[in-house]
């Protein structure tokens, strides 16, 4: 996935609000961005860090700059979690994701029962349900899921487990947004539940890959596997 828009290079001055970054760009100027990102950004967040966001033409947003990338501890790190889908799309059209092969029709953004939706739906002559998940916490070399507490990503492992119940199969891909991981494990210290529960719906048949993005200032693609711990 190609940037549509060159990146503009800053320092990280604060986050707040969660959607809201102050940050100062070369030119001395300071700007408030968009954040893509509602997680906690653990690690990423400290002041003086290298960032890089772009501007858009769109007369009527309010904010005209988006947060894209964050250097941490020389590492280019992707935070912007609307990414992840289209980069797992663009990964399985690629044959990059070799598990999620042989299915003829992908749709994006499916609903599922009443109020549930999901990242993405492949069929063939049974229905793969795919959800996708944005990972930018990295410790040591190990990457880690979430950064916080998320009741959101609890109900999508539930979602996941019954539709492996009806007969269907469903998968959760977690997308490493940096390139200084060497496999990934869910955070049980951060979010327990979260971690018990995905071990649970592996056991009842729920599958879980990994795969990294290299990132770069112009694009950022889906390379490869990581082996997944749990």
């Amino acid at each position: 996935m190609k940037f549509e828009k060159n990146l503009i290079k800053g320092k990280l001055i604060k986050r707040y609000k969660r959607f809201l970054a102050d940050i100062q760009l070369e030119d001395s100027h300071v700007i408030t961005a968009h954040c893509p990102n509602s997680g906690s950004m653990m690690g990423l967040l400290d002041e003086g860090n290298d960032v890089y966001v772009w501007q858009s033409d769109n007369p009527k947003r309010k904010l005209k700059y988006s947060w894209e990338l964050v250097q941490s501890n020389g590492t280019l790190v992707g935070i912007n979690t609307m990414r992840p889908n289209y980069l797992v799309k663009e990964a399985i059209e690629a044959g990059v994701i070799a598990e999620l092969q042989g299915y003829p029709s992908l749709k994006m953004e499916v609903k599922y029962g009443q109020k549930s939706r999901l990242d993405m739906l492949l069929e063939n002559s049974r229905k793969c349900y795919v959800e996708v998940k944005n990972v930018t916490l990295v410790k040591g070399d190990i990457a880690l899921f979430p950064d916080s507490v998320t009741s959101r990503g609890a109900k999508h492992l539930d979602e996941l487990l019954h539709i492996i119940r009806e007969g269907n199969r469903a998968v959760v891909v977690f997308v490493v947004q940096r390139e200084d991981a060497v496999k990934f494990v869910p955070a049980i210290k951060i979010d327990p539940v979260f971690s018990g529960k995905l071990k649970d719906v592996l056991s009842e048949g729920v599958e879980a890959l990994a795969y990294q993005a290299v990132v770069s200032k112009t694009e950022i693609k889906i390379v490869r596997k990581l082996p997944v711990s749990v």
